[in-house]
């Protein structure tokens, strides 16, 4: 019956897509094309109706078959995607977009130029203005590669040396790209999202012409407008703005606090809190003390003899004075109990010792501070240390014996 047989080939198209998702999984390219044959043949008899056609199936799967495929070639990629472009208005540029990347992974700039060019073209009725967005990307990738281009007139022109900007038609140039370049960059970063590429491309571009004012504000913009979802990297960029430009240490350190907030593991933690140890204001020094320990919270931090060091010179300075224990007393009672495994084991102690001994010294200090001088990590490191007869390790088991007691008050 008409009924039965809808039912086995909608049994037996699931099936194929089910054998086509393993192969992905698998890696297995040849076996993954040869049942993608078989679905594409089927749908010929399909009636469904699915909020996934098969066409976007087909494209997605085919272009990640063709792309691992060991017999495959860029000719054959390229014709794929025309293809598919032809399958579907609603997602032309979608397509567009991916052939593009392709393209441009495989170095073919030029290419890619041209089909973003033509992308840009396109015109079909009210698809048009539905896919507005998607126009604007197109656009704005376009608007990647002139600035690359403007990248390379530039370095062109700057190695002319004391020659300064002599080819007048590079310089035109250079700066035609850049004027592209800028219209299309400016437009996409408008739109709340993350953008980051763009964002500093066009903030290189107006630092390159002293267009200073409107780089802070398009970084302001980026950072702090709520409209943007929370990104770390728009409060890097900002930063690294603000030092280039020789901003006060005030702008510099509001910059890096909400990158605190954001990701308190972020390398320039590091930065953050050498400014913070530097301040005559203690609230400061304090806030320094809990960016640092918070940093070494993470794992990818365990081996970071600056970060270790930063922590040791400020835990020592604090002992020897006598003078706000309690700031590491608040930041040690909420570690003491996983701490000394994560980062003072025996087997952790042996391991720096033998990689990298100024990690180890440091490590040693803050452990033998934060536990005492019966600290598996601290006795193990010292007994080394002394061993080879490093002077500097003598100097750190006397600092803490004759330090123990207010070591004892950290601990508890």
């Amino acid at each position: 019956s008409s009924n039965e047989h809808k039912l086995n080939f909608r049994k037996s198209k699931e099936a194929c897509l089910s054998y086509i998702q393993d192969a992905l999984l698998q890696k297995q390219w040849k076996r993954a094309a040869e049942f993608l044959t078989c679905y594409v043949e089927s749908l010929e008899k399909d009636y469904s109706r699915e909020h996934i056609g098969p066409s976007e199936i087909i494209w997605r799967i085919g272009s990640e078959i063709l792309w691992h495929h060991s017999q495959s070639s860029m000719k054959e990629f390229n014709c794929f995607m025309e293809q598919m472009k032809t399958l579907g208005v609603k997602r032309y540029l979608k397509v567009c977009l991916e052939h593009v990347f392709h393209l441009l992974c495989n170095g073919q700039i030029d290419e890619a130029y041209q089909s973003l060019s033509l992308a840009e073209s396109w015109r079909f009725g009210e698809q048009t203005a539905i896919q507005d967005k998607e126009m604007k990307l197109i656009q704005a990738y376009r608007g990647l590669l002139d600035y690359c281009s403007w990248s390379k007139q530039k370095n062109i022109l700057l190695e002319h040396g004391e020659d300064g900007f002599s080819d007048l038609a590079v310089e035109q140039e250079m700066h035609g790209y850049f004027r592209k370049a800028a219209v299309n960059l400016k437009e996409i970063i408008k739109i709340p999202g993350v953008w980051d590429i763009f964002v500093k491309c066009y903030v290189d571009l107006l630092e390159f012409y002293g267009d200073h004012n409107e780089a802070r504000q398009v970084l302001n913009e980026y950072a702090y407008n709520s409209k943007f979802p929370a990104n770390p990297n728009a409060h890097v960029y900002l930063y690294q703005f603000l030092k280039r430009q020789g901003e006060s240490k005030k702008s510099l350190i509001s910059a890096l606090k909400i990158l605190h907030d954001i990701v308190p593991s972020h390398e320039l933690m590091i930065d953050f809190n050498t400014m913070l140890q530097k301040s005559k204001k203690r609230k400061k020094r304090r806030l320094g003390l809990e960016v640092i320990f918070a940093a070494l919270d993470y794992a990818g931090w365990k081996e970071n003899a600056k970060a270790w060091s930063c922590l040791a010179r400020q835990v020592k300075q604090i002992v020897v004075s006598e003078k706000h224990l309690d700031w590491i007393k608040q930041q040690w009672n909420s570690r003491k109990d996983w701490w000394p495994a994560f980062h003072f084991s025996r087997y952790l102690a042996k391991r720096n010792w033998q990689e990298n001994k100024s990690l180890s010294y440091e490590k040693a200090l803050v452990a033998g501070i934060l536990l005492g001088k019966d600290c598996k990590y601290f006795k193990y490191v010292s007994h080394q240390g002394c061993k080879a007869q490093l002077r500097r390790f003598r100097m750190l088991k006397k600092f803490v014996n004759r330090h123990n007691t207010v070591c004892l008050r950290i601990s508890g």
